[in-house]
């Protein structure tokens, strides 16, 4: 009951902050942290619920992203009579039908052996991006407008308060089924082959089929966050595919803590805003973030969630 009531109140205040919050800057930084908890959830569905460290995470973010800004394209030249509220879900579908195809590949290994896999996909990810530049468009990138489309709800989300509205309902939806996922059966034997997946095996199941699923799904909800991100930006180059995208990620979800759910909400909160914050100050931020993060792993490695439950 008590969670509940917390869920309704936090909805309640993310409803309220265009009401509350009269700054741009500070709507479109919510945005951003909106992206960023979506982008890490998906990635705790890896390394927190099914224990896949992974170091190529970027390659579904980044496809889900080019994927929304081809079709944001598509609306401003009139070829596609959609909203644009609705594509970040091609881009996680774009990133699911990826993730099954080289998860298919990738999930045969486990432990550091996949974490290597998963390093050197995100490097051909990134080669690839520079070598092909009809569908990355080069050091240029890809762009589009946003507001250059048909209206949904009578919106073209063209000023940051509506912008705001149409991540919101995109991360609470993403959030609310990551979570239902990770109370599923699927959810409980992920953890179970994360903890021994021996064991899992003895009892009839087959480890690797369910590395694959939570693989897949895990590659949808980066797609759909990178989807969100074109739609904000405006504007997607190969950086998405790059090693940085991939670090920043896992640094949010360990930061935070993969301990639990609210973990990774906490982390990307935390990066997104120091990312931000930081970089207006000096150009040294990412040295002040490498050590918070060398401090968090080696005196509280159960991250920020797990702090403030000692704490509370």
């Amino acid at each position: 009951m008590a969670r509940t009531l917390y869920c309704i109140a936090g909805i309640a205040l993310l409803v309220a902050v265009p009401l509350i919050v009269t700054s741009s800057y500070a709507i479109a930084l919510m945005c951003q942290i909106g992206v960023s908890i979506v982008f890490a959830l998906s990635y705790n569905l890896l390394m927190g619920e099914t224990g896949m460290l992974s170091f190529g995470h970027a390659v579904y973010y980044g496809t889900g992203a080019f994927t929304v800004i081809h079709y944001m394209g598509l609306v401003n030249e009139g070829q596609l009579a959609l909203p644009i509220a609705v594509l970040p879900v091609f881009g996680g579908i774009a990133a699911l039908i990826l993730g099954l195809a080289f998860g298919a590949v990738v999930t045969r290994r486990a432990g550091i052996a996949f974490a290597m896999i998963t390093l050197g996909l995100g490097e051909v990810a990134i080669a690839a991006s520079h070598m092909f530049h009809g569908p990355f468009g080069g050091e240029a990138g890809r762009s589009a407008d946003r507001t250059a489309g048909p209206t949904f709800a009578g919106m073209d989300f063209g000023p940051t308060n509506e912008l705001y509205w149409l991540v919101l309902v995109w991360v609470l939806a993403s959030v609310g089924l990551m979570y239902f996922l990770t109370r599923t059966p699927l959810g409980r034997i992920a953890n179970a082959v994360r903890d021994n997946a021996e064991r899992v095996a003895y009892l009839r199941f087959n480890p690797r089929l369910v590395r694959l699923i939570m693989y897949a799904f895990s590659a949808f909800f980066a797609g759909i966050a990178g989807g969100l991100a074109a739609i904000i930006f405006e504007i997607i180059t190969f950086e998405v595919f790059s090693l940085n995208t991939s670090s920043m990620v896992v640094l949010a979800t360990f930061i935070g803590g993969t301990g639990n759910f609210l973990g990774p909400v906490l982390g990307a909160t935390l990066v997104t805003w120091l990312q931000s914050s930081l970089s207006q100050f000096t150009d040294a931020w990412i040295l002040y973030l490498g050590l918070f993060f060398m401090c968090m792993v080696s005196f509280a490695p159960e991250g920020l969630i797990g702090l403030l439950l000692k704490i509370l």
